[in-house]
């Protein structure tokens, strides 16, 4: 009688050493890729206001100008986890590089604010190949020993990237001009394809092989934010039948998107991970947190330049405190969450952010920095210190080890989610015209209404944060979560997609951070 064929099995990859001349470079390309997707998420608010008067852009195209890369990163974020484990993860994340600087030379040359805005949506698409691979490379390459170490000087360079981010967009609009804000990402990406080429070995998952995409699941998931964030910017002076049918429409996409999830037998987003509560509440958390971080960031960059007066170096500037102290003080955080439980952090971070937001309401006509807007940042970036690295470590604490990437894929693009739509109903919310961004008084006071909404937001979250978390095992923060940098979206685990193990280790191996344990 034969032998039983083996199960497939991850492809194999050269197990390369940190201290090697290829895990340099293999750090170096994934630092490189990681950061252009990063930069562009913080340094084109700061660029807003010119980029309006520039192209003679009202404020719906503004937002669109934000929120269709969100839109398309969003939507297909999971979809390029899954194709790099099939086709091969250097390969998907060289072809995102291309694309992302191929749109982001589009962007840069744009005519106008109608062929920026489908520049900045083809961007979202290479984004959404190259972020989850970034990550998914250094685990499938480096020796489990190193893992951890590269993983976090990884988190740690683009948490530095992150904060020089809104100083260099500030520094290229007020200097060369805000276009450079895209073309930077050309000469990048001319350094990052060849050295990925060279020097990274490729990996890929055989277990996949096989199966298909779920492309259908991913196509109305996109297809219902997009909706629902037209109907949202269109309707503070669209036709409204055009705006309620649309509204409408990306309901029924978001309905159609659950039915096919829960029918397919390989679903993008499996609907039973949510069977844990602990997972499910602290998603809704993270909803609650990142609408209103994008709602403030979106209108805070505007708010300096077009009504305290500064310039767009001096704005970008401005919020640099809140990275900083990301960067200084996560690792402690994460260290304190660990021993008290995370349900503390993550009712008090949201309750400090709500004040720093309430505390901009200081920031007018000829502000002071030291006395209106440094006090309300830091307070700010406490908040943002005490909550994110809790709240990414108890997602993947609240799932299987298994569905750890899964797990963060879902809660990073809800987390994007989650600020494109406070992008698109903000504004509305806070009652801001077309042309808002254009006068001083006219902003200044959208501005004071919209803060109380973030706040309020904020404190939603908390009160589901402390309600409903629960402390989870010990040993379960990666360190991505301890130098993660970025103010608009939780750090990204590789992609451990369709709930397949894959490296750091099967438990008990090196590399193994911890055995989290299923949740309620």
């Amino acid at each position: 009688m034969a032998a039983p064929t083996p199960p497939p099995q991850e492809s194999p990859a050269p197990a390369v050493r940190m201290s090697s001349p290829s895990g340099k470079w293999i750090l170096l390309t994934t630092v490189l890729g990681s950061s252009m997707a990063m930069l562009d998420s913080t340094v084109v608010n700061v660029a807003l206001p010119t980029i309006g008067r520039d192209l003679d852009a009202d404020l719906a195209g503004l937002q669109w100008t934000v929120n269709a890369y969100m839109l398309t990163l969003a939507g297909l974020i999971l979809l390029g986890g899954a194709l790099g484990d099939r086709f091969g993860r250097r390969k998907v994340f060289v072809v995102g590089v291309v694309w992302f600087a191929a749109a982001s030379l589009l962007c840069g040359l744009a005519p106008d604010a109608g062929v920026l805005v489908a520049a900045r949506a083809l961007q979202g698409v290479g984004g959404a190949l190259l972020t989850p691979g970034s990550l998914a490379l250094i685990q499938a390459s480096f020796h489990p020993d190193d893992r951890a170490r590269a993983v976090g000087l990884w988190s740690g360079f683009g948490g530095i990237g992150a904060a020089v981010g809104p100083f260099l967009g500030g520094w290229l609009v007020d200097g060369p001009g805000w276009r450079w804000v895209f073309l930077l990402n050309v000469p990048l990406a001319l350094l990052c394809a060849p050295i990925a080429l060279r020097h990274v070995p490729e990996s890929k998952d055989d277990r996949v092989h096989g199966r298909g995409f779920d492309v259908l699941g991913a196509a109305l998931g996109a297809l219902a934010l997009a909706l629902v964030t037209y109907a949202l910017i269109e309707a503070s002076g669209g036709s409204m039948p055009v705006v309620a049918v649309t509204a409408a429409a990306g309901v029924a996409a978001g309905v159609a998107f659950v039915a096919v999830e829960r029918r397919r037998a390989d679903p993008m987003m499996p609907l039973d991970i949510f069977a844990s509560r602990q997972f499910t509440a602290v998603n809704l958390v993270t909803v609650c947190v990142y609408a209103a971080f994008g709602g403030f960031f979106f209108l805070s960059a505007v708010q300096l330049q077009v009504v305290a007066g500064y310039s767009a170096l001096r704005a970008g500037t401005a919020l640099l405190p809140t990275t900083a102290l990301m960067l200084l003080l996560s690792a402690r955080s994460g260290e304190l969450a660990q021993r008290i439980g995370p349900r503390i952090p993550l009712t008090v971070g949201p309750l400090l952010c709500a004040t720093g937001m309430l505390l901009m309401l200081r920031v007018g006509e000829d502000a002071s920095y030291v006395a209106d807007v440094l006090p309300a940042v830091l307070v700010l970036g406490a908040g943002m210190v005490t909550l994110v690295a809790p709240l990414t470590a108890t997602v993947l604490a609240s799932v299987d080890t298994g569905r750890a990437g899964l797990a963060s894929g879902i809660n990073n693009a809800a987390a994007r989610a989650a600020g494109l739509v406070a992008v698109a109903a903000l504004p509305l919310l806070a009652g801001m015209g077309e042309g808002a961004y254009r006068s001083a008084d006219a902003f200044d006071d959208a501005f004071r209404r919209a803060m109380p909404l973030c706040a309020g937001i904020l404190a939603v979250g908390a009160v589901i944060a402390f309600v409903t978390v629960r402390k989870p095992p010990p040993g379960c923060l990666r360190p991505e979560c301890l130098t993660h940098g970025s103010v608009t979206t939780p750090p990204l685990e590789p992609n451990r997609s369709r709930g397949r193990l894959e490296q750091p280790g099967q438990p008990g191996q090196p590399g193994q951070p911890g055995q989290a344990g299923q949740g309620e």
